[in-house]
């Protein structure tokens, strides 16, 4: 504190100024008090990198930093949440079911990098690979996160870096007197994104059914008298395309449908059979539960002497999910400590504890698909004539004799006499309110170093990092409703235990000789990982609700297995630079992993740096606009060794070169299944990045960000070769062909405004890429089709393989384009087919968006702090499988499945002008996948606002309170796309309706500083 007691009569302003301070402008009184306070854009800012720290000027990689101030603003379970749209060449999509509270975002730097193998990126916290589970990590706890997305910045980390890698720094205490903050936030979540525009009048949908019918008649024969008869007979059962379910009450003698198309005007909603009565439900207000309770409470004490620092924290999170048996409720703790114990030596520790409890309903995701238990598949799809519940005659809702609502399951065996003709038997309601499924968790992580200084900037450190992830599994399809009911109810109940044991020894050299500085870096580091995994389950319980398998007494079963996965790595670095204007770096690792075979096992891996400061340049002396120029460039070379079992869930496959068995019993001996064909040939999955580009600080600090070009090509691909089944399996791992991202990032950053009493600063990011195939396989012949996907050298990986459709011909039925073939094979020309399996395919070109960031604005005035901040994609197609899904013809398969209203305008006699396919319950290809269903993938997703008060510390120091601040936040408060119920952020290639929504979250807080 600097205090100045100073009178000028014949000023009216007192400007004061200090190296590293910010300067400070004040009415001039007869006595003053200044505090200065510094100026961090002023000082040179360090980052944290691979193994230590390094100035920004003098850092030859690509970092991005998300600090403390963005993630505060987030109201995330988990870091990677709060990552979209903040970070150049960082996206994050929604994982699978990523509406689930507690779960982690899809996180891709610059790009997928492989084809079969793992694209995540490494987490490091406090600078140790991170095994645990990134929700246990209390984003409060959080000063910093670092996002290093090139060779030069990651190769350190060797194999486990390959996909970036994203450096997590906890908070320390600073210097000074105790502080302790205490943050408090209350809030609802609801659905974020909302369903297609579908038909929600149950009117409108039966006369849809009912034209669909009508039209099926017609079109093969028959009279409109005989059409019209047809369809009312059959439109109330299950038989030939009919709904199954009588809800309307018509007149004795009077038909539903009119001659005219239009529902009976007679008719009215609900219908009685003397024992039950039906009446359609709104499936979506009732499943989906809106203004859920968010609550989040964090406390933390933290100060500094001259030789010891600690950070002490406790929170507290219960984040409710949207629908029943949903919610994630978490426990957390850390203590952090620095000391110097001697001149020479410092020790340190940081551990935390986090005890959670993920309530995560079953079959909620995409793997789930269009499974009858998947509610958000049933709610977004079904048609607006469905029953939820089971009702008496008097309209009651039905209660059993334990109390439980009665579900209308649409199988005859409840609610009476009627059968659903979609999803007949299922009703996700009673599964999700009478299932149970958790995941209990305690989570342990330490970290401990203890650093050495032998000799004038000669130091050793020793940091050995502890990551122990115990979660305990239960599972329980009820005994009373479904199809798990016929059993009795089945019961699953076992445990996974992980953990990960990371150590360094490291030796570093850092010396100044005049103008010469020199920074050298040499270690060693192995990593030891452990997975275990017991489930058993039995089935037929004794006690309907109670979640034990001694509570259950038939067909017991249980599996076990233990994956174990170690690396070990020899690293060095060099880097020196001259008077902060010349800067070269060069890394090297020889890395081995347990996941190849003896021979294959080590790689060599490493990249060069250099960067050049030109505004230290003579000739940029007098150029008053340039206050920083850095120009860099990089090249590395990385492995991957993360090859996934070729299933849909991406599972992690530990020994991929062996041939792997599963031990079964035969005739009460030992035999063996083969599950895997490995090989011991493959190795190391090899990346070659190169990176370029500019650091600037512009017109006195008014601008400033960074210009960067950035290759990578990865070769000898971890993939799975298809072979003929004949062999005994269908795939085996191999090493094959190579892509290449390619792109440029743009990161702007501007401070319009700054003074004592205003703020104003905007931020933009921009990140445009490319995606090449370079080579495939020899057998392959420069192309691989996988279903409706196409591998082809030379084009982009992000593009499917399909029909293209041509629109409809003069009857409205749906149109393929054809090749026309000669007698040699060649394409002579392109005709027209309604013959869909006749239709040729094509491929439909590069689907990757063009170019995606974010944007967003930051003021504070007065004491008032407003900012908004988004993510965007643009130039980018998508297959809208959810809308594909939505326009059906009305055939038997799809009868009960709701329609996007879009078919109101399906071609008809009336409407020939449409190419939307004519509605037809017999014709098989209207809605058949084709390039139809290509839609736009562009979005603006609309990530967060926040409107805050910092209350004058004048009003609040007498109540021994140094910072009071009340606020108002949103997370994912909209999202724009081209069609209503898109969601883009799913994936570069296909989207649907099946997986948990992402959550939207309004909450108010305060934050109190002592």
């Amino acid at each position: 504190m600097n205090i100045l007691n100073t009178f000028i009569s014949s000023a009216k302003t007192l400007v004061v100024s200090f190296i590293g301070m910010a300067t400070q402008e004040l009415a001039i009184k007869s006595n003053v008090n200044i505090v200065l306070k510094p100026d961090a854009e002023q000082l040179e800012e360090v980052l944290v990198v691979a193994y230590g720290t390094a100035k920004k000027s003098s850092f030859t990689g690509s970092a991005a930093v998300i600090d403390s101030k963005k993630i505060e603003k987030r109201q995330v379970s988990n870091i990677t949440n709060a990552m979209s749209g903040v970070v150049a060449g960082v996206q994050v999509m929604s994982s699978t079911g990523g509406g689930q509270p507690g779960s982690t975002a899809k996180i891709r730097v610059r790009g997928t990098g492989s084809m079969a193998a793992g694209n995540t990126p490494l987490y490091v916290v406090d600078g140790v690979p991170y095994d645990g589970d990134l929700s246990a990590i209390n984003t409060s706890d959080i000063e910093s996160t670092t996002v290093l997305k090139d060779a030069a910045s990651n190769a350190l980390y060797g194999a486990r870096g390959a996909n970036g890698v994203v450096l997590i720094t906890t908070k320390k205490g600073n210097v000074g007197k105790a502080v302790i903050n205490v943050d408090a936030k209350w809030g609802t979540n609801s659905r974020s994104v909302p369903n297609y525009d579908v038909m929600k009048s149950p009117a409108t949908y039966l006369e849809t059914a009912y034209a669909s019918m009508y039209n099926s008649q017609i079109y093969g024969g028959k009279t409109a008298a005989e059409a019209n008869a047809y369809a009312n007979q059959y439109l109330p059962t299950n038989s030939n395309g009919g709904i199954g379910y009588q809800i309307y009450t018509i007149p004795s003698g009077e038909s539903m449908i009119g001659m005219d198309g239009k529902l009976n005007p007679n008719a009215t909603l609900g219908y009685s059979d003397g024992t039950y009565y039906y009446q359609p439900d709104n499936w979506y207000d009732e499943l989906f539960n809106s203004g859920n309770l968010r609550q989040e409470y964090n406390v933390n004490i933290s100060g500094a002497s001259d030789k010891l620092s600690y950070y002490m924290s406790a929170g507290y999170l219960d984040d409710s999910g949207l629908i029943a048996g949903s919610g994630f409720t978490r426990y957390s703790a850390r203590m952090k400590a620095d000391y110097q114990a001697k001149t020479w030596l410092k020790i340190g520790a940081n551990m935390s504890y986090t005890n959670y409890d993920m309530q995560s309903p079953a079959s909620q995701d995409s793997y789930a698909g269009t499974s009858s238990a998947n509610l958000f598949y049933i709610a977004n799809y079904i048609a607006p004539i469905y029953p939820m519940y089971s009702r008496n005659a008097d309209q009651s809702i039905m209660v059993d004799s334990n109390g439980f609502t009665v579900y209308d399951f649409g199988d005859r065996t409840i609610g009476g006499n009627y059968k659903r003709t979609w999803m007949s038997g299922s009703n996700p309601a009673a599964m999700v309110e009478l299932d149970k499924r958790q995941y209990l968790a305690d989570v342990f992580s330490g970290r401990w170093y203890a650093a050495v200084n032998i000799w004038d900037g000669l130091k050793f450190t020793y940091n050995v990092g502890i990551d122990l992830d115990d979660t305990r599994y239960s599972r329980l399809y009820n005994a009373y409703y479904g199809q798990y009911s016929k059993v009795g109810g089945i019961v699953y109940a076992g445990s996974t235990r992980n953990i990960g044991i990371n150590q360094q020894e490291l030796l570093t050299y850092t010396k100044q000789f005049g103008n010469h500085n020199i920074d050298v870096l040499v270690g060693h580091e192995n990593y030891e990982y452990e997975y275990k995994y017991l489930r058993g389950s039995k089935e037929k319980l004794f006690n309907p609700n109670t979640v034990e398998i001694d509570n259950a007494i038939k067909n017991p079963s249980i599996n076990s297995y233990t994956n174990n996965y170690s690396t070990e790595g020899w690293l060095a670095r060099a880097q020196y630079d001259y008077d902060g204007k010349y800067i070269f770096s060069a890394s090297y690792r020889r890395d081995a992993s347990s996941r190849f075979a003896k021979d294959n096992r080590w790689g060599n891996f490493g990249s060069l740096g250099g960067a050049w400061v030109l505004t230290k340049e003579n000739f940029m002396e007098d150029q008053k606009w340039a206050d920083f120029i850095k120009f860099k460039v990089s090249y590395g070379i990385q492995g991957n060794d993360d090859l996934l079992f070729n299933d849909v869930y991406g599972t992690k496959n530990y020994y991929p070169y062996q041939d792997q068995f599963d031990i079964v019993e035969s005739n009460g001996d030992f035999a063996v299944n083969m599950s895997y064909k490995g090989n011991p040939d493959i190795t190391w999955e090899t990346s070659y990045s190169f990176n370029a580009g500019f650091d600037f600080n512009l017109f006195k600090g008014l601008l400033n960000g960074s210009l960067e070009y950035f290759s990578r090509k990865t070769t000898d691909m971890l993939y799975y070769m298809p072979v003929s089944p004949s062999n005994g399996y269908a795939v085996y791992p191999k090493n094959v062909g190579s892509i290449r991202n390619s792109g440029v990032e743009v990161d702007l950053n501007s401070d319009i405004v700054k003074n004592n009493n205003i703020q104003w600063n905007v931020f933009l990011n921009a990140t445009f890429i490319k995606n090449k195939v370079l080579e495939l396989a020899p057998e392959l012949n420069g192309e691989l089709i996988s279903g409706s996907t196409i591998y082809k050298e030379g084009k982009s990986m992000y593009q499917r393989y399909l029909r293209k459709y041509a629109g409809v011909n003069e009857e409205g039925v749906a149109l393929y384009y054809k090749d026309i073939v000669d007698n040699n094979q060649n394409v002579t020309g392109v005709e027209t087919t309604t013959e869909y399996n006749q239709a040729t395919r094509y491929e439909t070109g590069d689907m990757l968006p063009d170019v995606y960031g974010g944007f967003g604005t930051t003021v504070s005035a007065y004491g008032f702090d407003f900012s908004i901040s988004c993510a965007y994609q643009l130039g980018g197609r998508v297959f809208d499988g959810g809308y594909q899904s939505l326009m059906h013809s009305g055939s038997a398969s799809s009868a009960g499945q709701n329609w996007h209203k879009d078919i109101l305008n399906a071609w008809s006699a009336d409407n020939t002008g449409s190419n939307i396919p004519r509605l037809n319950g017999n014709d098989l290809y209207a809605n058949s996948t084709s390039d139809r269903f290509l839609i736009s993938s562009n979005y603006l997703d609309l990530t967060n606002i926040t409107l805050g008060y910092t209350f004058p510390r004048a009003w609040i120091t007498k109540m021994q309170i140094s910072g009071l601040r009340v606020y108002f936040a949103a997370d994912n408060v909209a999202l724009l796309s081209k069609r209503k119920g898109l969601d883009p952020r799913q994936s570069y290639t296909s989207v649907d309706a099946m997986t948990y929504s992402p959550v939207r979250t309004l909450s108010g807080g305060i934050k109190l500083t002592f």
